[in-house]
């Protein structure tokens, strides 16, 4: 790959720390000013690499990497680097909790939310709480607790000790009640075969032209077992009993904020102490104390509409798979409480996963839905957008059942596609449509958001990370093929898009190589002087997927095994030969040859099944030097 996700990455910690540490203190907000997601955002842009790329921690001081603590520099040293990190983290998570209502920690999206021009949004919408709040707060509250957890394992003064103890309380409060409004955001549309949205379903799915009931009843075939989960959805939102009819469709996923009429979730759980207090001699990692329950403030009434909306089902989606992670598991980052939750909220994502998949290839035809852009939502809008927030769902569903790389192809096909039509990958000329992917972006209007509107006005979330998304999806479909070729296919695309996100990045003094100038690319576009931390985390976390892509054993190709194993059999045996032709006998330098060739013959046949490439060159070297020696040793015969 073009791409070096390694150099990439320290130059944005650098260029990161740059732009937000300034006089001994951390500064908050960007171009959106600062909200609890810019934030987090712009927190995440250290936290992401420093906790999910191995060779970027700095939870461990004494195994901190020069060049990371050269990129962090005006943090300090690898030391006082994780001490300041601590503090700042603690400064936004004590940042955003509403001590007037309850200690209730903030998930408003504050400037993010737009209005058309000329509107005014009333302060309690603004301070309305959304899915997006709620899903970076479960990455950046797991990223939180598992920093804490290892580098406490370093830390020896009491009152350090105590400010570990106090952040990792902070985060796992805001990590349940995020967890909480996740579970109450949750969507189930449920709508008859002939109402509108079941027209446009119906529509998007019967690419054969089959009859409405035949297609009907076979979509709920192949959904009958997610429909009969839907009966273990017992807490939060979400909750159906309508889907028994034959005539009945539905979609699920997550609205955009906590819907209309969600119950509250009830928290059973009195944590147990996840360690003794400092000094008793049988120390673990610190939670909170038994006596103590997370306080999580009360749980607002919901507002939104009770339907899915693509983008946040994406968001979400991509949160909730940070709870079972492996490193979620192997830290144990969750309490008893939140494994309930997790439980219950990994339901959904499965329902969700499953729904989403058979509908953008559920197949009557050869073509799949998903392969006909623009995507069309029940609703009725169309955008290439809206294709790649499927697509992303399916790369999910593929990457949890391991899918076959012919369906895998056929995904990277349809992200190539995308990228084309967006004027990624391909070269943008004044008028393209494609313009609109990225500036304004996908307009989502917020239904029900105008509750607290006197003048009835809508808020508006604008998404502008097609080009980001793509490098993300397109990398981890490369990481599940097994072909080689269409691997190679998957990668170049990948470069492709970084290509372009690369030219868009800022230039100025105070923010440079941050994101987001799409003026660079697109030059009828106005020009920014302040970073997006929205599109440089995203960006982060493209860089995070292919550095652990790059970081995995490369494809093993059968074929190329059993070829290394043929030239290594020949080789062993002509190395046998030697030795009973007493070559060692021979002079020093003889013996040094053979003394190498033992060597590498022993590394060839350790690493013959899983990098059977390099085995294969060493074998090449070993039959060189071995046919050297025979050669020498015939000139010798014909001289005498």
């Amino acid at each position: 790959m073009r791409i070096e996700p390694r150099q990439h990455l320290l130059e944005t910690w650098k260029a990161t720390v740059e732009s937000s540490w300034r006089d001994g203190r951390w500064h908050w907000g960007g171009r959106d000013g600062s909200n609890s997601i810019s934030d987090a955002e712009q927190l995440l842009c250290i936290l992401l690499p420093a906790t999910q790329v191995t060779p970027f921690a700095l939870d461990r001081p004494n195994a901190t990497a020069d060049a990371m603590v050269r990129a962090l520099r005006p943090l300090g040293d690898e030391t006082t680097i994780p001490i300041n990190l601590v503090r700042i983290a603690t400064e936004y998570f004590t940042r955003y909790i509403d001590e007037k209502d309850g200690n209730r920690p903030i998930f408003s999206g504050g400037s993010y939310y737009k209005t058309h021009k000329g509107a005014e949004l009333a302060k309690e919408q603004l301070g309305r709480d959304i899915v997006d709040s709620f899903a970076i707060s479960v990455t950046l509250s797991l990223a939180t607790i598992g920093f804490v957890r290892i580098f406490r394992q370093s830390v020896t003064r009491q009152d350090l000790r105590r400010e570990l103890r106090e952040l990792e309380t902070l985060a796992s409060t805001r990590l349940t009640a995020a967890m909480v409004g996740l579970l109450r955001s949750f969507s189930t549309h449920v709508f008859d075969a002939d109402e509108e949205a079941g027209q446009i379903l119906l529509q998007t799915i019967n690419k054969s032209q089959a009859p409405s009931k035949a297609v009907v009843s076979q979509f709920r075939t192949a959904l009958q077992e997610t429909i009969a989960s839907f009966g273990e959805v017992l807490i939060g939102s979400g909750q159906t009993q309508r889907l028994v009819g034959a005539n009945t469709l539905f979609e699920c996923g997550w609205s955009w904020g906590i819907v209309r009429e969600a119950p509250e979730v009830m928290l059973e759980y009195k944590p147990a102490n996840r360690g003794s207090e400092p000094g008793t001699g049988t120390e673990a990692p610190v939670g909170i104390p038994a006596d103590e329950t997370e306080d999580i403030g009360p749980q607002p009434n919901g507002i939104a509409e009770n339907k899915p909306y693509l983008y946040f089902t994406v968001v979400a989606v991509d949160a909730i798979e940070d709870l079972f992670s492996e490193r979620t598991r192997v830290l144990g980052l969750l309490n008893e409480e939140q494994q309930r939750l997790s439980r219950a909220l990994q339901l959904r994502w499965d329902l969700t996963l499953t729904y989403w998949a058979t509908v953008a290839t559920f197949s009557g035809g050869p073509t799949w839905p998903l392969e006909d852009p623009p995507w069309q939502t029940t609703d009725g809008l169309r955008s290439e957008y809206y294709s790649l927030l499927v697509t992303s769902i399916v790369v999910k569903d593929l990457v949890r059942r391991r899918g076959a790389d012919t369906r895998l192809a056929r995904i990277g096909a349809v992200l190539s596609d995308l990228s084309n039509e967006g004027r990624v990958t391909r070269q943008y000329r004044k008028g393209d449509s494609g313009l609109l992917l990225h500036n304004p972006g996908l307009e989502v209007v917020l239904e029900g958001s105008d509750t607290d509107s006197p003048d009835k006005t809508k808020s508006i979330w604008y998404v502008e990370e097609f080009a980001s998304l793509l490098l993300q999806r397109a990398v981890a479909i490369a990481g599940l093929l097994n072909d080689v070729e269409e691997r190679a296919r998957l990668l170049r695309l990948a470069d492709g898009v970084w290509d372009h996100l690369a030219r868009r990045r800022l230039t100025g003094k105070n923010h440079r190589r941050l994101w987001d100038q799409p003026s660079n690319v697109f030059a009828e576009l106005p020009e920014h002087k302040e970073p997006s931390w929205y599109y440089t985390e995203r960006v982060v976390a493209g860089l995070v997927s292919t550095a652990n892509l790059l970081s995995e054993e490369p494809i093993v190709n059968d074929r190329l095994v059993i070829h290394a194993f043929d030239l290594l059999f020949e080789a062993e045996h002509l190395y046998d030969m030697e030795l009973m032709r007493g070559t060692t006998d021979a002079s020093l330098g003889v013996v040094d040859v053979l003394t190498e060739i033992r060597s590498k013959l022993e590394r060839a046949r350790s690493i013959a099944r899983t990098r059977p490439g390099a085995a294969t060159a060493l074998v090449n070297w070993i039959l060189l030097e071995l046919d050297g020696l025979d050669a020498v040793r015939g000139n010798e015969s014909t001289a005498i």
